[in-house]
């Protein structure tokens, strides 16, 4: 312990810095994984962090949530995990379940290349049980809340002896809860030798007593974030589901009157997808990436500028130092995980005095990242309505009034067409408003002119019945039908194997190098689980799916084809409950 420490300020660049991942000394195994969820370059925490816990030092983080931080400790854990030892080497303490759960998926996230590692949520609320069969086999990295890793010290059931890395995340909203006893119980606890991360938003009396007293030797690293956006700038959001963005962004470009347009997306790969799609359907489209060459790149942007090209689909690093007067709109098609690139992002529209909107798409899991944008900024994002089929279509049917206007201008080609016309009317005997409209029709091709009103939306009961008003067999399938591009995959696991869609998820994203997007519903039967995930998925990834166990149990993960599954266990033990449709009149219990 020490009560000197080595104070480092960080303040967030204007522009994201030119350093990668690479540089920060990490390994292959986590670089891949960065790569897959698409993280080009550290945040400013991540990158005065990272190198400082690999060198072994103890961490004390001041930085505010949405910051990156979670990668920040994340990270150096995952790089140096020791899978073979069995019992616990890396415990997270969060003050709420729900951060507990969302640095659980980020570890699962960053380990998708380290084979099995294991890490399990401990909190408040969930049985015991499948907490404490989780430890029996073996975990590497606990992440839970203080009070219910006391009861399990206190039980005997969590064994921390080998404790290598413990952090503390958001630890000034733990002390805000009651937890500062529980807190320094576990910090006394565990081994001397371990190294301690401590991260919070301030640094209150009790928080810099804690790090003076159990933290050896601590590195402070202060992020100061410039995350204000201009006020030239309106922000929205739209609630959308990962499948229906295309479509979204579709409706959005032809109701918003946009001069041109940034979209950002995750990936080199979602870039391309996008900007494809968006020709396909017309737009003058065309992606950048780290992929792009420089000359490509450059011959692209003097495109934007000239309004040969209106909407421009980017990476973060891709955009870096973009600035074109153009761009009156950003679309963040993925919404970004930090408050820092979603400043950057937006700050392409609304330069020199210009308005500009900034509208970000978020899934329903991404809420909370809507909430810590609006924390950092200090500014309100606003939610918007995806324009529906009347909006559309009163916008088309104006781009098409003007198209004839402008067309009425050209004196001398309506003149000589209008002879024609007169011609068709004499010698066919049809009124010139039907000529008119057949003509812009063909002029029109195959694409319809207006959308179609949307479907009412079928009722559904709650149960199918049958002629008798019986609910149907416990075993037979949902009439649910998968997304577009989606399948039902069925796996041998369900409620009598006691297992949650968290624990599938899971297991199936950290197996099969799945991303969060990969997956639909999941439907959780007695015998077995119908899980929704990508129709075209590789046969390397089912093979490896196929071994994947969950509660201890072989999942045998197949393509779900309706066929009738096998028997359950009370058909196999013969109880004698044949169908009733099979059986004579019923009788009471004495036989009557």
């Amino acid at each position: 312990m020490t009560t000197s420490e080595d104070q480092v300020d960080v303040e967030a660049p204007s522009e994201p810095a030119t350093m990668t991942f690479a540089d920060l000394g990490l390994g292959d195994a986590v670089l891949k994984a960065l790569r897959d969820v698409g993280y080009e370059t550290p945040s400013a925490i991540q990158a005065a962090t990272i190198p400082t816990l690999l060198a072994g030092r103890d961490v004390v983080g001041l930085a505010q949530t949405g910051t990156g931080k979670t990668a920040a400790f994340a990270l150096p854990v995952l790089d140096r995990l020791d899978v073979s030892q069995k019992s616990p080497q890396a415990l997270v303490l969060a003050p709420t379940r729900e951060l507990a759960l969302q640095v659980c998926e980020a570890f699962e996230k960053y380990a998708s290349h380290l084979k099995g590692v294991h890490v399990l949520p401990v909190y408040g609320g969930q049985g015991y049980g499948v907490q404490l069969s989780a430890l029996r086999r073996g975990v590497h990295i606990v992440v839970g809340t203080p009070g219910r890793i006391m009861d399990h010290l206190e039980k005997g059931t969590l064994d921390l002896s080998e404790l290598k890395y413990l952090v503390l995340d958001e630890a000034d909203e733990m002390l805000k809860m009651g937890f500062a006893e529980d807190v320094e119980t576990i910090l006394a606890d565990t081994p001397d030798d371990k190294q301690v991360a401590l991260f919070s938003a301030t640094m209150p009396a009790a928080i810099r007593r804690i790090s003076q007293q159990y933290l050896h030797d601590p590195a402070e690293i202060t992020v100061k974030s410039k995350t204000t956006t201009s006020s030239t700038i309106t922000q929205r959001y739209l609630m959308v589901s990962f499948p229906q963005k295309i479509d979204a962004l579709t409706r959005i470009l032809e109701v918003e009157n946009f001069e041109a347009m940034i979209i950002f997306a995750r990936t080199k790969s979602a870039t391309e997808e996008v900007a494809e799609k968006l020709r396909a359907r017309g737009y003058s489209a065309t992606a950048i990436n780290g992929d792009v060459a420089q000359v490509q790149r450059e011959r692209t942007v003097n495109q934007l500028k000239s309004g040969k090209l209106d909407i421009l689909v980017a990476t973060d690093v891709a955009a870096r130092g973009l600035d074109v007067e153009r761009i009156s709109h950003v679309v963040n098609f993925d919404i970004p995980t930090d408050t820092e690139s979603y400043v950057h992002r937006i700050g392409r529209t609304g330069r020199a005095g210009r308005t500009g909107d900034a509208i970000s798409f978020v899934t329903p899991r991404e809420r909370g990242l809507v909430k810590a944008i609006e924390r950092a900024t200090r500014q309100e994002l606003t939610q918007m309505q995806l324009p529906s089929v009347d909006e559309v279509n009163v916008t088309r049917l104006a781009r098409f009034d003007d198209r004839i206007t402008a067309a009425l201008g050209d004196t001398d080609r309506v003149e000589r067409f209008r002879d024609i016309v007169a011609h068709y009317v004499s010698h066919h005997d049809v009124p010139e408003v039907d000529v008119a409209a057949a003509l812009a029709a063909v002029a029109q091709g195959d694409t319809p002119l207006l959308l179609e009103p949307e479907p009412e939306p079928e009722r559904r009961e709650r149960f199918e019945r049958n002629d008798r008003g019986d609910r149907p067999e416990r075993g037979a399938r949902s009439d649910r039908q998968p997304r577009a591009g989606f399948a039902n995959y069925r796996i041998a696991v369900g409620k009598r194997h006691r297992v949650e869609p968290r624990q599938i998820v899971g297991a199936l994203a950290n197996e099969g190098g799945l991303r969060r997007d990969d997956f639909g519903a999941i439907q959780i039967r007695p015998d077995f689980s119908l899980v929704e995930l990508p129709a075209d998925l590789p046969r390397g990834t089912l093979e490896r799916l196929s071994d994947t166990r969950i509660s201890g149990k072989l999942i045998e993960l197949r393509l779900d084809t309706g066929a009738p599954g096998r028997r359950g266990p009370r058909e196999e033990r013969g109880s004698g409950r044949d169908d009733r449709g099979s059986r004579g009149p019923r009788q009471d219990r004495y036989g009557r």
